[in-house]
C-alpha cells in the first residue's frame, strides 16, 4: 500500500474513488462505506484512496484530548488495506493547512492535485477555515470539478448510529463486548514494553508495563487478554490491568500485561494486545497482600476467557 505525506500523488492514483475521513478504529460504520466504494471500483474500474489527517483535526483544536485514539496509524492502514484501500494520503494537519479556504481546498487540492472520479464522504463532514466548507459545497462545485460525491445513509447499531463516538463510549463504560462487536474484532492497543517498578514481579505476578500513549482510555480495570509479539510463537493469553494502580499510589495511566505460562525478556518490544474480556473495575486495596489474592481470582475468570 503506497502511503502519502502530501498531495502530490502518482497518476496511477488520479482518477480513483478518494474516500476522506479519520476512520479511527474502522468499525463497521466504515465498513459499510468501503464496501459500497468496492463496489464502484469493481463497476468502474477504479483504485481506492483514502485522505486523512494526522494529526485528527478535534485534536488538534482541542489541546486538552490526551487519551482519543481507537487504533493507531499503523492498526489503521492495515484495516484499510484488508478493505481493498490501495493508497492513503496521510496530510499533516498544521495551523497553516487549517486557514485554506474550503473553495481552495476544492479547486487547488481536490481537483487540481487529486482529481478523483468519486467522493466518498459522511453527511457532516466540514472542512476548511472555520469549517465553512460542508457536503452541499462539494455537490454545487461536482460538474465543474468532475467528480461526483457518495454519501450513503450511516450504519445503525442498535438503533444508534454507528461511530467512532459510540465505539469510544462503550470503552470508557467498560461495555467491552459492545465495543468489540461494533468493531468487529477485538480492541488492540500495540505498544512498547518498558521497564517499570516491578511491582507485580514482587507480588509474585511480573508484567509487562505499556505506556498506551493516544490510544482511549478504556475504563480503568482488569481485563482478560491475548497477546501477540514476532518472537512468540503464537498468541498467550493474559491478564491486564488498565489504570493508575491506586493501590500503589501511581498517577501515570498505564496498561500492565500478566502472561500466562511465558517467560522472557520482552523489554523494547513491541505486544500486540487483544483485549477479551472486562472483568472487573479498578479500585484501591488496604495492601500488597489483598490485592494478590483478588488476583488469583482475577487470573481464574481471565483464564476461561476465549
Amino acid at each position: 500500500m503506497k502511503v502519502y505525506k502530501n498531495f502530490n500523488i502518482n497518476k496511477s492514483h488520479k482518477k480513483s474513488i478518494i474516500l476522506i475521513g479519520n476512520f479511527d478504529g474502522v468499525h463497521l460504520g466504515h465498513r459499510k462505506l468501503f464496501n459500497l466504494a468496492k463496489k464502484f471500483s469493481d463497476k468502474f474500474r477504479l483504485k481506492i484512496g483514502v485522505l486523512t489527517f494526522d494529526p485528527m483535526p478535534k485534536i488538534f483544536f482541542n489541546k486538552d484530548i490526551k487519551n482519543f485514539k481507537i487504533s493507531n496509524f499503523e492498526q489503521k492502514k492495515d484495516l484499510l488495506k484488508n478493505l481493498g484501500v490501495e493508497f492513503i494520503i496521510n496530510k499533516r494537519f498544521d495551523f497553516s493547512f487549517s486557514k485554506t479556504r474550503s473553495i481552495d481546498f476544492i479547486e487547488k487540492i481536490i481537483f487540481k492535485k487529486l482529481n478523483p472520479k468519486f467522493i466518498f464522504v459522511s453527511n457532516n463532514f466540514r472542512f476548511g477555515n472555520k469549517r465553512e466548507g460542508n457536503v452541499a459545497q462539494l455537490i454545487k462545485n461536482e460538474k465543474k470539478y468532475g467528480y461526483k460525491i457518495i454519501k450513503p445513509e450511516p450504519l445503525k447499531y442498535k438503533s444508534k448510529i454507528a461511530s467512532s463516538t459510540l465505539v469510544r463510549a462503550f470503552l470508557e463504560k467498560g461495555y467491552l463486548d459492545k465495543a468489540n462487536k461494533l468493531l468487529k474484532r477485538n480492541w488492540t492497543i500495540v505498544g512498547k514494553v518498558e521497564k517499570g517498578r516491578k511491582i507485580g514481579k514482587k507480588i509474585g505476578f511480573p508484567t509487562c508495563n505499556i505506556d498506551i500513549k493516544e490510544y482511549v482510555c478504556a475504563k480503568p480495570g482488569v481485563y482478560a487478554v491475548r497477546v501477540n509479539q514476532k518472537q512468540l510463537k503464537s498468541k498467550l493469553k493474559g491478564i491486564a490491568n488498565l489504570g493508575y494502580r491506586p493501590t500503589f499510589n501511581q498517577k501515570k495511566l498505564l496498561l500492565e500485561v500478566h502472561l500466562f505460562n511465558y517467560s522472557g525478556n520482552l523489554y523494547n518490544k513491541y505486544l500486540s494486545v487483544e483485549f477479551l474480556k472486562f472483568i472487573r473495575a479498578e479500585k484501591k486495596f488496604k495492601n500488597a497482600k489483598q490485592l494478590q489474592n483478588q488476583i488469583k481470582s482475577d487470573l481464574l475468570v481471565a483464564k476461561k476467557a476465549s
